[in-house]
């Protein structure tokens, strides 16, 4: 595997969150922090975060949201209407002031603001024409219907296990909200959090004086006109129409380990299903089978909500991951010919691969990405599409707006 430089770490988690405020320890939506706090966070820039620790605090914040789905009436609600459904099925944890909603990710959204925007996802699935060209992204839709189909033994322990998920990154979310906004950690938090760590050393046993404890933010200016990672001869085209997430996996880990497996070999790992594959499922397998959660690398991979985000923040975290963890992005876009113009017809959302930019001058910036899908394979009188792609910025920034989850896997 590549590695990057060590005073690199950690820095794209300048960005992650500038529109976002923590008010009151809870994450709320809101404006953007003073350019001051900006430029002078009270831990160092290249400081990144380890798995947290799962604390008895947070187990009983997952049994609380475990058990709450275990009650009659949301029982009751599984077999009622879309708006019954998302109720039961998005409940939120707050794992020391950070939101994290099932089926949805991190977020700072409340949470009848996720089952609402749930709620229309499951209306709108039933309204979708089956002439719809899918490639395999499992909608949240989707995923609450299979959750909710589950024995509730079944569906608790897969609760219980997307939210300790979530509980090991907490330290990694806190450390990003900081890092942005220059916002109070909460007291003891370092203490409490011993892998937030600088070139591998807790911060809380360096000393408060030291140099680095102050840092600028890196400005678009500050990277290269153009990077990339990842062999590009190591992409292979999904095999089934219902599998690009199995096709994105299985280049992720490729270019990890060097050997590839088999997409079926990826399938199974992931739970793919002729619906498809979910995001989350993207993130944990990312974690488990990869090595590109080190934290010499991306630290943690967590799903991401970026519905609030401008362009130029999203088009920011790109450069960092690329050059500063020299990792690869999950992209979620929707593929539609609007923004991808290689499309024969408009399809569903999607999973790419993030690997590379190109500031391209005075002109418009470009992503470069890997592109499961070869809808020629499927159909043999529509044009070829190319593993690599080199693309306009701007339209993956709006085509991952567009998909319904505005999610992405970093």
């Amino acid at each position: 595997m590549h590695r990057r430089r060590s005073a690199a770490i950690g820095t794209f988690a300048l960005t992650l969150f500038a529109p976002l405020v923590v008010v009151g320890g809870s994450a709320t939506a809101g404006t953007a922090a003073s350019p001051d706090a900006l430029r002078t966070p009270a831990l160092p820039a290249n400081a990144t975060a380890g798995p947290s620790v799962v604390t008895p605090a947070m187990q009983t914040e997952i049994d609380r949201v475990v058990k709450a789905g275990q009650t009659a009436s949301a029982r009751s609600a599984m077999r009622a209407g879309p708006t019954s459904l998302a109720d039961s099925q998005v409940r939120c944890a707050d794992f020391e002031g950070q939101r994290y909603c099932l089926n949805t990710g991190w977020t700072t959204a409340s949470q009848a603001s996720v089952r609402r925007e749930a709620a229309g996802d499951l209306t709108a699935l039933a309204a979708r024409s089956r002439s719809t060209e899918t490639t395999g992204d499992l909608t949240v839709a989707d995923a609450m219907r299979q959750r909710a189909a589950l024995s509730p033994r079944k569906r608790a322990a897969a609760e219980r296990a997307e939210l300790t998920e979530a509980a090991e990154s907490v330290g990694k979310v806190w450390l990003l909200r900081h890092q942005v906004q220059g916002e109070p950690l909460p007291d003891g938090f370092l203490e409490r959090h011993p892998e937030i760590t600088v070139d591998s050393t807790p911060v809380a046993a360096r000393s408060t004086t030291s140099d680095t404890t102050t840092a600028t933010t890196k400005s678009t200016k500050d990277y290269p006109q153009q990077d990339v990672i990842l062999n590009r001869n190591r992409i292979k085209e999904q095999n089934r129409t219902y599998w690009c997430g199995v096709s994105a996996m299985q280049t992720i880990a490729w270019n990890a380990s060097g050997t590839r497996k088999s997409q079926r070999y990826w399938a199974a790992r992931l739970g793919t299903t002729t619906s498809g594959t979910a995001i989350s499922e993207m993130v944990r397998v990312t974690n488990a089978y990869t090595g590109w959660d080190k934290e010499r690398f991306a630290g943690k991979y967590i799903v991401l909500d970026i519905g609030s985000w401008s362009y130029r923040q999203w088009w920011k975290l790109q450069m960092r991951h690329i050059t500063d963890y020299h990792a690869p992005v999950i992209l979620h876009p929707i593929l539609l010919r609007q923004f991808y113009p290689y499309l024969d017809d408009d399809a569903s959302g999607h999973f790419q691969v993030g690997r590379g930019y190109d500031k391209n001058g005075s002109k418009a910036n470009k992503l470069k990405y890997f592109e499961p899908w070869n809808q020629q394979r499927f159909d043999p009188s529509e044009p070829f599409i190319s593993r690599t792609q080199t693309r306009g910025a701007y339209k993956s920034y709006r085509a991952n707006q567009a998909h319904s989850m505005h999610n992405i896997g970093v």
